[in-house]
Parts: C-alpha cells; sequence; structure tokens
C-alpha cells in the first residue's frame, strides 16, 4: 500500500464479501449496470502500474487481466486463493485498479469477457525480434503506437484534465519540466502555448528547472512530465512550485507515483510493455504527447479570441521561412 497521504483504504466485512447481491455465490451477473466502469483500460491500468504494485498485488492484477471471464466468477476468496495473497491484497488490488470495490470489479471483468467473447480480434502483440521483417514491424509499431492512445483517452480523468485547461488559459507564467524522452514533449508543449500567446517556459536543465520554479506563486502554473514519476530532477522543481502556490499538474503513467504527491492535477497516461527493442519512452512519449495536444485544444478554445489572433500572427510571421529561396547564383 502506497504511503501517500492522499491515498485511504476502507476494507470493511462488506468489501470482503466479494458476493454481487442477487446472484449465487461465484455466479457471473445476469446484467451489467451502466455505472460499473469502462473495462476496456484494465489492461493497460494493469500494465502502467505495474512497478509500483508490491509483488502480492501485482499476482492479482495480473491474473485478472490475463483471465477476466474466470476471475469474474469467483468470490473474493477464491481470488485470493487462486493467487496465493489475502481478500484484504485482492480488494486493495481493485481499487489500486481504479474500482470502488471487488464487486465492481468483478463487473468489469463480466464485461470485459463478454466483449471478448463477441468475436473482437485478439490483441496483437508488439514484441519485435531481431530478424522482423520491416513489414511486421511498422505493423506491429503501428498496432501498439494505436492501443496506447485508445488506452490513454480512456482513462484520461476528463474532471483533472479540465481543471488543468482553466489553470493554464488563466496562468500569468508557465513552467514545464521533463527529461530525457519527456524533455521534448515538454518543448512541445512550450511551444504550442507561446504561440497562442501564453508565457510558456520549457526546462530540460534540472537546475534551471528549480531556479525558475522559485519565482513561482499563486495564479502561475507548473507542469512535470515523467512517465515512471520517479525522477527527482523533475519532482524537485514541481514540488517547489508546490510549495510557492503555483497550480501544480503531473503527466504521468505512474498515478500514485512520487510526483503525484506534490501535483494538484495528475493526468494520467499509458504505454505499451517495455520491451528489449521498443524501450518505455518510446510509447509513453506517445501518449504524453496525446494528453498535450488535448490540452493545447481546449486552452485555445477557451481563449479562443486572443488565442485566434495570436495564431495568425506567428503564422504570418513564419510564412517567409516555409517558402523556397532561390539558390545563390
Amino acid at each position: 500500500m502506497s504511503d501517500d497521504p492522499k491515498e485511504t483504504f476502507s476494507e470493511g466485512a462488506g468489501a470482503l464479501a466479494g458476493a454481487v447481491p442477487g446472484t449465487a455465490p461465484g455466479a457471473v451477473p445476469d446484467t451489467i449496470p451502466d455505472a460499473v466502469p469502462d473495462a476496456i483500460p484494465l489492461r493497460a491500468r494493469v500494465r502502467s502500474l505495474g512497478p509500483s504494485m508490491t509483488r502480492s498485488v501485482q499476482a492479482v492484477a495480473e491474473t485478472v487481466a490475463a483471465d477476466p471471464a474466470g476471475c469474474s466468477r469467483l468470490t473474493v476468496s477464491a481470488l485470493a486463493t487462486r493467487t496465493g495473497t489475502s481478500e484484504a491484497t485482492v480488494v486493495r488490488t481493485a481499487r489500486l485498479l481504479g474500482y470502488p470495490g471487488y464487486r465492481d470489479l468483478r463487473l468489469a471483468l463480466a464485461a470485459l469477457a463478454a466483449q471478448q467473447g463477441s468475436g473482437a480480434a485478439p490483441a496483437v502483440t508488439a514484441d519485435i525480434a531481431v530478424d522482423d521483417p520491416l513489414a511486421d514491424v511498422v505493423a506491429k509499431l503501428a498496432h501498439e503506437e494505436a492501443q496506447t492512445l485508445a488506452d490513454t483517452a480512456a482513462g484520461l480523468d476528463l474532471t483533472a484534465l479540465g481543471a488543468a485547461v482553466t489553470a493554464l488559459a488563466g496562468a500569468r507564467r508557465i513552467d514545464i519540466y521533463g527529461v530525457g524522452a519527456s524533455a521534448l514533449v515538454g518543448q512541445d508543449l512550450a511551444q504550442k502555448l507561446l504561440r497562442i500567446g501564453l508565457v510558456a517556459h520549457a526546462h530540460a536543465d534540472p537546475h534551471l528547472a528549480v531556479t525558475g520554479a522559485v519565482q513561482l506563486r499563486p495564479g502561475d502554473a507548473a507542469v512535470a512530465i515523467t512517465h515512471s514519476g520517479s525522477t527527482g530532477d523533475v519532482i524537485d522543481p514541481l514540488r517547489t512550485a508546490f510549495e510557492r502556490g503555483a497550480t501544480t499538474i503531473a503527466l504521468t503513467g505512474r498515478p500514485n507515483a512520487p510526483v503525484t504527491h506534490y501535483a494538484d492535477l495528475v493526468l494520467a497516461t499509458s504505454a505499451a510493455r517495455e520491451t528489449r527493442l521498443r524501450p518505455a519512452a518510446m510509447s509513453s512519449r506517445t501518449s504524453q504527447l496525446l494528453v498535450v495536444d488535448c490540452l493545447f485544444v481546449a486552452v485555445a478554445q477557451r481563449t479562443y479570441e486572443t488565442a485566434a489572433p495570436a495564431l495568425a500572427a506567428s503564422y504570418e510571421a513564419l510564412a517567409p521561412r516555409r517558402s523556397a529561396r532561390s539558390p545563390r547564383p
């Protein structure tokens, strides 16, 4: 269990019962209520949260993701026995995956099992071998990129996204922190915001990032981009911005990671499984860029009266640089 003060778990007897009202023990309910959380991003959440899970929680999460139909028929006690864990661990896993309790997870698993039984094509693996033909490499990467985008969109917290848009649209100044591949994403966000007239700075240098964060105050915004959520060079400036009163936003693939301790708003991203020939930075960047585009378009909508003229002015200023120049004689 995380020691984050934002996280609390209540594991009462009712939550451990594991039975769905109106069904016999171990039976799958005949109907799935509309309120059941979407089951589609389940495997993506398990994949994304895996590195931050304890071994016992990971065992439960991977089991339900691998066999949703079978697990949907199990009581909490039966699933604990199957995974060699405890009932409390099963309930904790359900909540970590975003469900209020084990009952809700069972309903989502039943929905996912029904979807898989409807004839949908099985997922294509993105494991790329050294001797794979180029056509296979392209097909596998294209599939995983599309799946990563779909998983990120399905799991994105629209309430948090809307609050982040409000913070960026009204900010006096916006600082963005990221290193490595995330630095490229930060630069992309900064240049987009600059083009609609906002004051935005992307910091890849950790010293400059902290130096800039010290100058922030209430009414400013700071954005930290880190897939792992544990990059110290990104956490340090965000913590400083948080302490200075700026609105802090974290884009991360680990919703319970250390960076979220200093984030007012958390925007979760998804990523494909890491393999030898496909490091996590590749797919995480894809999902981060989707969230960046969502932020940019929504901020531009929110500030359209000033954003539209700013975009037109920047386009006009850059137009001569896009024209082919005649070679010198």
